[in-house]
């Protein structure tokens, strides 16, 4: 059982597009009439923006944020401050002017808003850090905390890639320590385990395209989660380096923490085996610390101190600073063990763990291949492949796949293919009963409250089939329960569809297509239908029954060697296209028809279990039917295209 203690520090966050149009009635709700606006580097339109919001409530500023937030800046703003009689402060930009925000607050106690264009996170945070005579020092308090944080995605929209990613790998950070650190638990670790896992897939996107508003939406919430792992739980080493680099040596914020954090990873992961893995799960990638170092790479981030300006003669300083204060770490802190995590992050040396083994190798050669697509055309095409070999090595790694096992499943893959031919579609029979299929039709066909649900196409379908007119029997004389169709095909708006074209298709009551019997002689339980005025088509068809998929195939011997059945729930097949609508593609099934809870092919779905409702006597055509005939009545509704 895990013991815990979690303290919540909530602040009001106001996230979206277009926010900072809510701000004045943020500062407003917080008692604020006379701001003092604080900002930095934040890009020009941002602070535009921000005093536009604002109006008459603005009666100073201050622009002269700067990094680590010497004490001397935060005096020179307290003047203003005092001057104006501000009563309430509201900070726009990164981590340099919300630190200015919170030392103005600590010292006069004024609520603040912040609105962040980074992603620092230090927003949501009861930490500040100051500098004085070249010293950072830390030091947490409720007063500390901003009222209000209004997140708007536009303000970082201009965030050059460099920089964002920086900032982003700063984020990470924060995640990463709380994973490990001595205060953690459940709520933090799953905040921190999303933030990781949203910037490691963000940065990547926005590299590819600066412009991409998911991209930037997806860092400012892991951003937003982040500090909030930050506000909750002790941070490690790998925050006191920081700190100190910053503050003693005068390195930029952002780009140490982007530097040092594979480095203070390696150093604690052997004493922090489950947070590493955890890590290395949410980054895709067989080792944490090495992951984290070639995600910076790839994405051009700096990798080295040196670079950044630290000179080599004041690393064994730096390593002293750090271990002369005991602090809560994974792994016991010392100046020899610092020294050569800075001599390693100094060089710029990708880091090396206990776990760095073969698992590792495979990460570097999964990111060669990765890498092998960086000139691909297609955007899309270079991300579906990217992404594909991540998991099919991590797939690999993580089971530790065997060379006879990779050779079984080319052996099997193989098979498929050589039996699959016009008249039966193994991969599909695959993709069908690992779910794939299911899956992608829920992803691309998702409909609306209003509209009928999509189901998956199946392998028997043929393209064009023979036209029939309405009332026509297309069992081709087969024997079996006779079925009456009568449906019709609505637009959302209730409006009957003329001329849609309805294909259908179904198994004889025996299990098997048409295009499994080859004594048959043309197409027979399939057929073309167009709909009347009224968007209604009738038929006479069988009811449908259970039937076993193929199963004397790859498909076949997989479901055995899992003691599954092959069997799918009746249902009768439709494939609808109107003018100016979506295609839709879906199966009726039999109301209490066998394996509706086990379908083979995870194809039932609730709305789509109808009943075929049995009759004897007469037949709506006259029709002369001896002994029980079935009715089958639906309405279809269908979407407009899309556009």
């Amino acid at each position: 059982m895990r013991t815990f203690v979690y303290t919540s520090r909530p602040s009001r966050v106001v996230f979206g597009t277009g926010t900072v149009g809510r701000l004045r009635e943020e500062v407003e709700r917080l008692g604020g009439s006379r701001v003092l606006l604080l900002s930095g580097s934040s890009p020009a339109g941002a602070s535009a923006r921000v005093r536009e919001a604002l109006g008459d409530l603005v009666v100073a500023d201050f622009d002269g944020a700067v990094m680590h937030t010497p004490v001397e800046v935060t005096e020179q703003a307290l003047a203003v401050l005092r001057e104006a009689a501000a009563d309430c402060l509201v900070a726009v930009g990164g981590g340099s002017t919300t630190g200015l925000s919170k030392a103005l607050a600590l010292r006069t106690d004024l609520p603040q808003v912040i609105l962040p264009t980074t992603y620092a996170g230090s927003e949501v945070t009861p930490v500040l850090g100051e500098t004085r005579d070249g010293r950072k020092v830390t030091q947490s308090s409720a007063a500390i905390l901003p009222e209000t944080v209004v997140y708007d995605i536009a303000f970082t929209s201009t965030f050059p890639v460099g920089m964002s990613v920086t900032s982003g790998v700063n984020a990470m950070a924060h995640a990463v320590e709380a994973l490990y650190s001595a205060d953690a638990n459940p709520v933090t670790d799953r905040q921190a385990l999303e933030a990781i896992s949203r910037i490691a897939r963000a940065l990547p996107r926005l590299a590819d395209d600066p412009t991409d508003p998911g991209a930037r939406a997806d860092l400012l919430h892991a951003a937003w989660l982040a500090g909030t792992c930050l506000a909750t739980v002790g941070m490690g080493l790998h925050h006191k380096l920081c700190h100190i680099l910053g503050g003693s040596f005068d390195l930029p914020h952002a780009e140490t923490h982007t530097v040092v954090l594979p480095h203070a990873m390696a150093y604690n992961a052997a004493a922090a085996p489950d947070a590493m893995r955890r890590i290395a799960e949410a980054l895709g990638t067989a080792d944490a610390p090495s992951g984290v170092h070639d995600l910076i790479a790839s994405l051009g981030g700096p990798t080295s101190l040196r670079d950044l300006g630290m000179p080599e003669s004041d690393l064994a300083k730096a390593a002293e600073l750090a271990a002369a204060t005991p602090y809560p770490n994974p792994r016991e802190v010392t100046a020899e063990g610092v020294a050569a995590l800075l001599s390693d992050a100094w060089s710029g040396r990708r880091p090396s763990t206990a776990t760095d083994t073969v698992t590792a190798q495979v990460a570097r050669l999964t990111e060669q291949v990765v890498g092998s697509f960086a000139q691909a055309p297609d955007p899309r095409v270079r991300g579906l492949l990217a992404d594909l070999v991540r998991r099919l090595h991590a797939f690999v790694t993580d089971n530790d796949l065997t060379d006879a096992e990779w050779q079984y499943a080319i052996d099997f893959l193989t098979r498929t293919g050589q039996i699959s031919g016009p008249t039966r579609q193994e991969f599909v029979l695959l993709s069908d009963t690992l779910g794939i299929s299911s899956a992608v039709d829920l992803l691309t066909n998702s409909r609306t409250p209003t509209t009928t649900p999509s189901a998956v196409l199946g392998p028997f379908y043929v393209e064009g089939p023979p036209e029939t007119e309405h009332g026509s029997d297309i069992s081709g004389g087969l024997p079996g329960t006779p079925l009456w169709v009568d449906v019709r095909v609505l637009d959302t708006a209730g409006e009957p569809l003329k001329d849609a074209v309805v294909d259908v298709w179904q198994s004889n009551e025996d299990g098997f297509y048409d295009v499994q019997l080859p004594d048959l002689d043309g197409p027979v339980l399939r057929a073309r239908l167009r709909t009347d005025a009224e968007g209604r088509m009738t038929f006479w068809s069988l009811l449908p029954a259970a039937y076993p998929i193929p199963d004397d195939g790859p498909v076949g011997q997989m479901l055995a060697a899992v003691d599954r059945h092959p069997f799918r729930a009746p249902h009768l097949h439709f494939m609808i296209d109107a003018p100016g609508h979506r295609r839709l593609v879906t199966q009726l099934f039999v109301a209490g028809g066998a394996y509706l809870d086990s379908d083979t092919v995870f194809g039932v779905k609730d709305a789509l279990v109808v009943d075929f409702t049995p009759h004897t006597g007469p037949t709506p055509d006259g029709r002369p039917v001896d002994g029980e005939w079935r009715r089958l009545e639906y309405t279809f509704r269908i979407a407009p295209s899309a556009g």
